[in-house]
């Protein structure tokens, strides 16, 4: 088998590092203004304050990283995902994935992030590593990548192999990024029209494990979308994605029910040893409602 990579993400303080015999990274989601019209409106108006109760939230829950998205309409985008991240800074030392699909967005908040940055995202055309690679090299970032082209999303795991092959080959050879900082999303997509397309995902994760040892992430959430009871469906397919080498997702960590189940996976995987933060998480549980029973 290929030797696994181990990405490391630090913020202000803390260090997060993704890896295959690690805990499963969990990246809080819930900072981002898309399909949120109040949260847009108070963006638009200079009002952050939301954020803040989104970083609480996030962080109670669980959250290792905090995922960046300032894609509001009729602002500008740049500027206000600095003064964003600077924002999250100021409340958290957690790492942050900054998340935009503007350029100049990507690096203003590149400029204002003190740490070790996770950058979302790139695919595979050449435009968006072009635009993209550099900045994440100046940085010093990792950068997650999806193996998608301008023709296509590849319904079959073949293809996003070799587009995930040519992903690393170019970020590794033409702009000096190590496979380490190189995180995969190997599109985890809806269940709803077609529930082959979960089988299809869980394929691509195992041969992106076995053959390239890289870490992956995804946005959790699309595998469930159209469907009802949501968390249930979650809480059984990121376990099941964990074994087929799934290191990290993009998720709301407001959902105690998925969280629950990936920190348990994490045990009978021995990604936590002994138990030993699934047993400190019981314990901080028992003495948080002894607190409130007095």
């Amino acid at each position: 088998m290929t030797r696994t990579h181990e990405t490391v993400l630090r913020g202000a303080g803390a260090e997060v590092v993704l890896g295959h015999g690690r805990r499963f990274t969990l990246i809080g989601e819930r900072i981002n203004p898309t399909g949120r019209r109040i949260f847009q409106d108070q963006l638009r108006a200079g009002d952050l304050s939301a954020i803040e109760r989104d970083v609480k939230a996030q962080v109670e829950g669980g959250a290792d990283v905090l995922d960046v998205n300032m894609g509001v309409p009729l602002t500008d985008e740049a500027d206000l995902l600095a003064r964003a991240i600077t924002l999250v800074q100021g409340l958290t030392d957690k790492p942050i994935c900054i998340d935009s699909s503007v350029v100049e967005a990507l690096e203003a908040g590149l400029a204002a992030y003190q740490g070790r940055a996770l950058v979302n995202s790139i695919t595979a055309e050449d435009e968006r590593m072009e635009q993209i690679l550099p900045l994440v090299k100046k940085y010093d970032a990792a950068v997650i990548a999806l193996p998608n082209d301008s023709d296509e999303i590849p319904m079959d795991a073949e293809k996003r192999i070799v587009l995930t092959r040519k992903i690393i080959e170019v970020a590794t050879t033409e702009y000096g990024i190590a496979a380490a900082d190189i995180v995969i999303d190997p599109l985890a997509m809806p269940i709803g029209a077609d529930t082959t397309t979960s089988l299809v995902t869980l394929e691509t994760m195992r041969r992106i494990r076995d053959e390239f040892g890289v870490n992956m992430t995804c946005g959790a959430s699309n595998t469930s979308f159209g469907m009802p009871a949501r968390h249930t469906l979650g809480a059984a397919w990121l376990p099941m994605a964990m074994t087929a080498g799934l290191t990290s997702a993009i998720m709301d960590t407001r959902t105690p029910q998925i969280v629950e189940a990936v920190k348990a996976a994490d045990v009978f995987l021995d990604h936590d040893e002994w138990g030993s933060a699934w047993i400190a998480a019981h314990r901080a549980r028992q003495a948080a409602q002894a607190a409130q029973a007095t």
